[in-house]
């Protein structure tokens, strides 16, 4: 049997080494490409999220700038109300970003980026405040636990709702000195944190539409809450005579609380309870830049001139189909 000759064998492995050699090069070259590749993605999508950030910032500053000078208006005026027929209660519905920047030939609808933003301004007063119902010691308030009952007898909460919530919130306000309260737990924030004192989700998604958890008690805005709000603001206050009370504000909103004791006749809503103006409001963005979406919420408090900006909640996604 004869042998490859020694020149055959050579060539062989030589020829075997290059495409070794060929391979490892292409599969550097490769890797290489896909790292640039993902490291421009990922400067591209850090840049999308940069500037939509910019962009809710400012259309937060904007809402500030419309509450602030709602409030001048006021002051001018010499009667602070609230109502759903006043400039920031109208909503932005979705338009082009573009069609907001100055009109010259580097800033039109054709050049502009594919950007969309929609975003409103709603009375975070128009919702019963579960903060009002214990007082800064932790003591549960028996009118406003009631009302929260009749709020819950409504969305078809369980019949022991406001009692388990007013519970839980005497708890949380608690002070850590206090006998018993060594395990008290933390102070909820937000109506979501309510889930951690025990309180089911699904009889928050209920109670979701008309309580909010603000930072202080507040009384309810006449001029903007929902019928059922007012059930549970306004002891005595049926269905049939909250749909009045809605109906008449649409005609002319009450611009003070004499106004609408008149209109409740024999009932009177505690000032504390029940009022026509607002402190607190709710802003929400939503800015669609290309296959991305960015939302943001925000708590505002109006405080003598000043709009301040007390929490604020953003969540990036992609949009459907993106």
């Amino acid at each position: 049997m004869t042998r490859p000759a020694p020149k055959r064998r050579q060539a062989g492995a030589a020829l075997l080494l290059a495409m070794v050699i060929v391979a490892l090069i292409v599969t550097t070259a490769a890797g290489m490409v896909w790292l640039q590749t993902r490291a421009v993605q990922v400067e591209a999508a850090e840049r999308a999220r940069a500037q939509a950030a910019w962009i809710l910032s400012g259309a937060l500053d904007w809402a500030r700038l419309i509450l602030r000078e709602d409030e001048r208006g006021a002051r001018q005026r010499g009667k602070a109300f609230d109502s759903l027929d006043e400039p920031w209660a109208t909503p932005l519905a979705e338009a082009r970003l573009s069609t907001f920047l100055a009109a010259d030939q580097d800033n039109n609808a054709d050049s502009g980026p594919e950007a969309f933003i929609s975003g409103s301004i709603t009375d975070a007063q128009a919702r019963f405040n579960l903060r009002g119902l214990v007082d800064p010691a932790g003591k549960p308030q028996p009118l406003q636990v009631a009302a929260l009952q009749r709020l819950a007898n409504l969305a078809g909460a369980p019949g022991d709702t406001a009692v388990r919530i007013a519970d839980a919130l005497s708890r949380a306000e608690a002070a850590p000195g206090d006998e018993g309260a060594g395990g008290a737990p933390l102070r909820p924030a937000r109506l979501s944190d309510l889930a951690w004192l025990g309180i089911e989700a699904a009889t928050l998604a209920r109670l979701a539409p008309w309580v909010d958890l603000l930072p202080a008690p507040t009384p309810v805005n006449a001029n903007t809450a929902p019928r059922e709000v007012l059930v549970a603001a306004i002891d005595g206050l049926d269905l049939g005579s909250a749909e009045r009370l809605v109906q008449a504000r649409q005609r002319r909103p009450f611009e003070t609380q004499a106004e609408l004791e008149a209109q409740l006749g024999a009932l009177k809503p505690e000032p504390a309870r029940v009022g026509v103006g607002s402190s607190w409001f709710e802003v929400a963005g939503r800015l669609r830049l290309e296959e991305r979406v960015l939302e943001e919420r925000s708590l505002l408090q109006r405080d003598g001139g000043k709009v301040s900006v007390r929490r604020r909640e953003r969540q990036s996604f992609l949009a459907a189909g993106g």
